[in-house]
């Protein structure tokens, strides 16, 4: 039997120069595609989101009409106790120093830095709660500016998570697994729905300069993962570079960086026509955004032309370039200026021991600014299509782990039960969603897995999460995994 040779040579002027060859199956795929593309073409409009092929399919389906155009998320990193801000639980007050009930705990894990402790007494938060609002919310004295806009928050108290461990329980927040490699929320954000500021990243985050470092953050938190690398998050610093690598080299000027970028464009043109690599693309893309933020980024970096009246609201903190107050108010400017998704990240919340203390820090550093920005995005008419997340990676325990005494103790991890907030566009305001039991141990009504709050936030912009995929390795992959369910308790 004859044998045929499975290679294909295209004969165009272009290829012929190159002597590119095709293997068969290489060669069925791209006339496949380009056969599709041309048939899409009628679906897609000229103003589709994105660049790839797959991305324009995207933005030709139906989709669900968006409540919010942006999100900025607010990271409390280290897992804040839910007793000592909005989880009350009076009847603990009684129970100082007794053993947790095995009918409470029901054999479930603990952490490697309690479970060899010999009791676990229980402890009561050392802060009052008062009721606030119109809604009667119960808030911590920790938070006496939050408890002035809880009629805008939507709490939800039923949160949990399978990880009990930070690098874990944090990866699994940000990407949907707990092993590293998956992109971020942010940059799912950015592939599925593009950037409405050419001129700014989609994706951009900020870290606070000013708290305390118990546990790491990586990059890789706010990474791009497997989708094209155009689309990971931006992190803005509070130095002499905000982004790193975007000022001109040393003897260079805009013009001759223009003419660089030209050469360097046909360049990685001519690679991506040779081999077909879709992070040519990506790199092209990269390059023409960090050109234009040259002059976009010194501009929203700049709040010099602030009143006196928004520092003082924001708290004097906002003037400290890198702090969690000034974080606050460069989000305002990027959501203002249509950036897709901000991310501050704020840690120092991990209280193993002497959380009195260490709780009073964090929220001393956080209440205020944390307050304003929802005040200032209200009166700027930003809050009615911006959604704003507040939350850590788990919860704190009922118990004390190590040394308790009157005025000082420490919670561990607990991964069963905590509270996270939203605010803005397409939740309900003034409601506390989900119950705890009198333990803040076990849930109750109305629980809601990590899955289920990406699944909403998706929703919230307009995205079916299980729809936003991306195939890689042979297989589809989405944010939520093949879980979650859209929280419609809390929707508007």
């Amino acid at each position: 039997m004859a044998h045929h040779h499975d290679t294909f040579k295209l004969h165009s002027p272009e290829f012929s120069t190159l002597n590119r060859k095709l293997d068969r199956r290489d060669f069925l795929l791209r006339t496949a595609s380009g056969l599709g593309a041309m048939a899409l073409g009628s679906l897609i409009s000229s103003n589709a989101k994105g660049n790839t092929l797959e991305q324009q399919i995207m933005s030709a389906l139906p989709s669900i009409a968006p409540k919010a155009k942006r999100v900025v998320y607010l990271f409390m990193s280290g897992g804040p106790s839910q007793f000592e801000t909005f989880d009350y639980k009076p009847k603990l007050s009684n129970m100082f120093g007794q053993g947790l009930p095995d009918s409470v705990r029901k054999g479930q894990r603990l952490t490697g830095m309690s479970a060899n402790q010999a009791v676990l007494p229980l402890v009561p938060s050392a802060y009052k709660f008062n009721q606030y609002g119109k809604s009667k919310t119960w808030v911590s004295d920790l938070l006496p500016y939050t408890s002035q806009v809880v009629d805008d928050l939507c709490i939800v108290k039923s949160m949990f998570t399978e990880q009990i461990n930070h690098d874990p329980a944090i990866t699994f927040f940000q990407t949907g697994h707990q092993l590293p490699g998956r992109p971020s929320i942010g940059s799912w954000m950015s592939y599925g729905l593009g950037s409405e500021n050419q001129n700014l990243p989609a994706f951009i985050v900020l870290v606070s300069k000013d708290a305390s470092k118990d546990q790491p953050l990586y990059a890789r938190l706010w990474g791009n993962g497997f989708l094209p690398s155009e689309h990971q998050g931006v992190q803005f610093r509070s130095g002499k570079d905000p982004v790193l690598f975007l000022n001109n080299p040393e003897g260079y000027d805009g013009k001759d960086r223009q003419q660089m970028l030209e050469y360097l464009t046909k360049l990685n043109q001519l690679q991506n026509e040779t081999w077909g690599d879709p992070e040519v693309d990506a790199r092209i893309a990269q390059y023409e955004m960090a050109y234009r933020m040259q002059t976009s980024v010194p501009e929203v970096m700049d709040t010099s032309k602030e009143p006196d009246e928004v520092f003082e609201l924001y708290g004097e903190g906002s003037r400290d370039k890198g702090t969690y107050a000034a974080n606050c108010l460069l989000a305002r400017k990027l959501l203002e200026k249509d950036v897709r998704f901000v991310q501050l990240y704020h840690q120092g919340w991990d209280h193993h021991g002497s959380l009195p203390k260490g709780m009073a820090h964090q929220c001393k550093q956080t209440d205020r600014a944390t307050a304003a920005l929802i005040i200032d995005l209200k009166r700027r008419g930003l809050l009615e299509d911006t959604l704003v997340v507040w939350g850590g990676e788990f919860g704190r325990t009922v118990y004390s782990q190590g040394k308790l005494t009157k005025d000082d103790y420490g919670r561990d991890h607990h991964p069963r039960c905590f509270t996270m907030w939203m605010a803005g566009a397409g939740v309900k305001s003034g409601i506390s969603y989900g119950e705890t039991d009198d333990f803040s141990y076990n849930i109750i009504k109305n629980p809601v897995h990590v899955h289920d709050f990406q699944a909403t936030l998706l929703h919230l912009m307009g995205i079916d999460h299980e729809q936003l995929t991306y195939k890689y390795q042979g297989r589809r992959f989405r944010l939520t995994d093949v879980h979650g369910q859209v929280i419609k308790g809390i929707l508007s």
